[in-house]
């Protein structure tokens, strides 16, 4: 049973070894590119990749929106939460009076345990 125990460690501590390489391998920082070679049309003149500047406009234009709509997103979903959680203490506190009174206490929605402050 002893050698069983110690072959199975030797082989754990070779997969170990083994996966930390891989990971080192696959995280290990690329070289950074080389600088792209220009590149030469037929008439032997240089050509540079360029973007119209409408075309970079309207790309700007489309990212600065998304960043409104994520902003706003954002602020409906903290809004949502504070009611979710607002919704939450009420029926606590219902639930207190209710088994203060010793009737039998409403059961909590499991959608709002989440943002259960308790």
């Amino acid at each position: 049973m002893g050698a069983d125990n110690s072959v199975l460690g030797v082989v754990i501590a070779v997969i170990g070894t083994v996966g930390a390489v891989l990971v080192a391998r696959v995280s290990a920082p690329k070289p950074a590119p080389a600088v792209p070679t220009p590149i030469e049309d037929d008439e032997g003149r240089t050509v540079a990749l360029a973007v119209s500047p409408e075309i970079w406009n309207d790309f700007n234009r489309r990212i600065v929106a998304l960043e409104e709509v994520a902003t706003e997103r954002d602020l409906r979903i903290t809004a949502l939460e504070k009611l979710l959680r607002q919704a939450m203490r009420i029926i606590r506190r219902a639930n207190r009076k209710l088994v203060a009174a010793r009737l039998e206490p409403e059961s909590v929605p499991p959608e709002l345990y989440p943002y259960s402050i308790d």
